[in-house]
């Protein structure tokens, strides 16, 4: 496993944010931490990568303590945060080379590594101008380059697609999907968006502090939600039946036969597996 998180806490003061979380993640899978607003997400990220200490538990990352061990761990990592850390009035590839000299490159390596970040990103169109005169999409873009520099085994993404119209959030994701298939990249992800989820391989639903449920998507939609039979009849009359699994649906069909006008299978989504799991509270931390 690249993280392995046991018995996490945090707490601000007689606030506990965090309440002896667990989880670990596999290196080269897409991983995904859903959550509320106040449900200890950012709390997690900013553990994980160095900037907060936990109050209790271990947390290891390519098996550095993230504490202890803290430049081993950021030697492994690139983070995409909420709101950009770039210089607006520098160039791309300015913003790119200051943040390459904190690893201590050589001025070839240097160069090599910004080269290499723009062709990932597929930046070079506007390399040369200043990051405060790009679209958000393109900031979002230079902002994953500046993650990429150091090469990382793990790239954080922290809520990295809030704010951004439909299409370039579509295109945003095809980009992170691809630099994890070509570079068998970790990708742990933070996310108000249900769909940004459903491709990962693991997700945990985190709620005031607490894992509420981890699995897989299927996993989660079959422990979680029901699919929805819709009968409509020729008689007019509406039916509505709750299935535990999808071909349960069958012998009620059959039931009505000759009397359907209309027939609809909903199947649950992840949005209701966070509504069912997550509705109803009010988050403090």
């Amino acid at each position: 496993m690249l993280i392995q998180v046991e018995n996490l806490h945090k707490n601000y003061g007689n606030v506990e944010a965090v309440k002896g979380v667990s989880f670990s993640v596999q290196e080269g899978s897409l991983f995904s931490l859903l959550g509320t607003n106040g449900a200890g997400k950012s709390t997690i990220i900013g553990i994980l990568t160095t900037l907060l200490a936990q109050t209790k538990g271990r947390v290891e990352i390519g098996g550095f303590d993230v504490w202890r061990g803290a430049d081993g761990v950021r030697a492994l990592i690139g983070v995409v945060f909420q709101d950009s850390v770039l210089d607006p009035l520098l160039t791309v590839r300015e913003n790119l080379a200051i943040r390459g000299s904190l690893y201590n490159m050589g001025i070839a390596r240097l160069k090599s590594a910004v080269d290499n970040a723009v062709r990932l990103t597929d930046i070079g169109d506007f390399a040369s101008r200043p990051y405060e005169q790009l679209s958000g999409g393109q900031r979002r873009r230079v902002d994953i380059a500046r993650a990429l520099i150091n090469t990382p085994r793990l790239l954080f993404l922290d809520e990295p697609t809030t704010g951004l119209d439909p299409k370039t959030r579509r295109d945003i994701w095809r980009l992170i999907r691809d630099l994890q298939r070509s570079n068998g990249m970790t990708v742990f992800l933070t996310t108000h968006y249900m769909e940004e989820a459903a491709e990962s391989d693991d997700i945990v639903v985190i709620h005031k502090g607490e894992i509420k449920a981890q699995g897989t998507p299927l996993e989660l939609k079959t422990r979680h939600v029901s699919d929805m039979l819709k009968l409509t009849l020729t008689n007019g009359r509406y039916i509505e039946r709750k299935l535990d699994k999808t071909i349960d649906a069958l012998p009620i069909i059959e039931g009505y036969k000759g009397q359907i006008a209309n027939v609809e299978v909903i199947n649950g989504t992840l949005d209701d597996v966070f509504l069912n799991l997550t509705e109803g509270f009010d988050d403090v931390g």
